[in-house]
């Protein structure tokens, strides 16, 4: 698999990364999707099913809420002005893979043709882009674990926006593998092939 950036050690990323990416098995109980939907938690957090183990999420940043929100509409505005159907959804949304993996991605877009995945209780398989914001906390949850998960599962195309580094990195999956598609730092554009014409200015985009 082809990235842009290697992965930080594990030792720098924060407590809420899964077990077994950091640490080899889990000792934790494993928990089910089904057991996930059934748990009555009201802490005011957002949690994801990820290898069977419930994973907080830290609240968002500023600078991350206002980059969700810039991609949000960047891909509503595009899909309505290319009138091409399909609907553009952000976090919290599950998106159920499999019996022990439910991530919440921080946007995602469904093409017409796939919309049938589209539940009362979420997204039941692959959409067609998934996007993840990566900040210091979610560094090998978003670069090494989701990133694998997307690719197996088929996501046609990862986005993965790094606010520490100011970068915006296009994956396409190559048969069951991300592979660098296009990427900019800083400043220039980056293109989407699921989505064709689609064209995301990154110094705007990080603008505040």
């Amino acid at each position: 698999m082809e990235t842009l950036f290697e992965t930080e050690s594990a030792t720098m990323v924060a407590a809420e990364e899964p077990h077994d990416v950091l640490n080899g098995a889990s000792t934790l109980p494993r928990v089910t999707y089904a057991e996930y939907r059934a748990l009555d938690i009201d802490d005011n957090f957002f949690y994801e099913l990820l290898q069977g183990e419930l994973v907080k999420k830290a609240a968002p940043s500023p600078l991350h809420q206002r980059i969700v929100r810039k991609t949000l509409l960047a891909l509503e505005q595009f899909r309505t002005a290319q009138n091409i159907g399909g609907e553009v959804f952000m976090s919290p949304i599950d998106v159920f893979l499999d019996d022990e993996n439910a991530p919440q991605p921080d946007v995602l877009f469904i093409r017409e043709e796939n919309k049938q995945i589209i539940t009362q209780d979420g997204i039941v398989g692959a959409p067609d882009i998934v996007v993840e914001v990566v900040s210091p906390s979610s560094v090998v949850r978003d670069r090494v674990l989701k990133m694998r998960l997307y690719a197996q599962f088929g996501v046609a195309e990862y986005w993965i926006i790094d606010v520490n580094n100011i970068t915006f990195e296009i994956y396409r999956n190559d048969a069951g593998t991300f592979e660098l598609d296009n990427y900019a730092v800083e400043a220039g554009t980056v293109q989407s092939r699921v989505l064709q014409g689609l064209v995301l200015d990154v110094a705007t985009l990080f603008a505040s």
